[in-house]
């Protein structure tokens, strides 16, 4: 199955509208390319699911300076400060999600659980509108599972059926994403033929990954 996409075809994928996760932490471990498409692209009203907003030049903050995004889900936006001028300015909606619940969220989504159950954020404002569920005396939130259109990922090291090795921080969400998207995109800093990745250093498995942007 040839896996390779180019990044023309890659930018008539995108829509208004659509719901996408960028992995990494900050900038480590974004696709840089695939953001430079969505940037040109010009496509707006989209959902972003990530750790962070990373910086306004780099990134999936580059969507943010460039007023794409409508709704973000994350855990951070302190290192981009466009971010927070949005959403004072109420041109921005933002759903907080503590850094450890996002992870648990999004993979409930890729694994097709209804939600997971922690007492992270009783008490707080996270709490705000979500249902509380008591287990064994103890009260939980229901923090409830996330799926996107579109993963994007990047990858330090693939093959050319989409097997993944994330090096240091960069796995950072990656693994997860892969599972919780209806199509995932990858692009790598070096590409080998398929069998050149032994299997027990693999990441992330290519039976997730749709497409690799040559």
């Amino acid at each position: 199955m040839n896996k390779a996409i180019t990044v023309e075809k890659l930018s008539a994928l995108f829509k208004d509208g659509m719901t996408i996760m960028v992995g990494g932490f900050l900038a480590n471990g974004t696709p840089e390319r695939i953001m430079d498409e969505l940037v040109k692209s010009g496509v707006k009203d989209l959902t972003l699911i990530a750790n962070d907003t990373s910086y306004p030049d780099r990134g999936c903050g580059r969507l943010i300076a460039n007023r794409q995004v409508k709704k973000l889900i994350v855990s951070h936006i302190g290192t981009n400060p466009m971010t927070g001028d949005q959403m004072n300015a109420g041109e921005l909606e933002i759903e907080f999600s503590p850094q450890g619940t996002l992870a648990e969220r999004v993979r409930a989504g890729g694994a097709g659980l209804g939600g997971v159950l922690t007492t992270t954020g009783l008490g707080t404002v996270i709490e705000e509108g979500k249902q509380k569920i008591e287990v064994d005396g103890q009260t939980f939130l229901l923090e409830k599972p996330i799926r996107a259109d579109f993963a994007f990922l990047k990858g330090s090291i693939g093959d050319e059926f989409g097997n993944l090795v994330y090096k240091g921080t960069s796995q950072n969400f990656q693994p997860l994403m892969a599972m919780a998207a209806d199509c995932v995109i990858a692009e790598v800093d070096e590409l080998l033929p398929i069998g050149s990745i032994p299997m027990e250093q693999v990441h992330t498995s290519g039976i997730f990954v749709d497409y690799i942007l040559l």
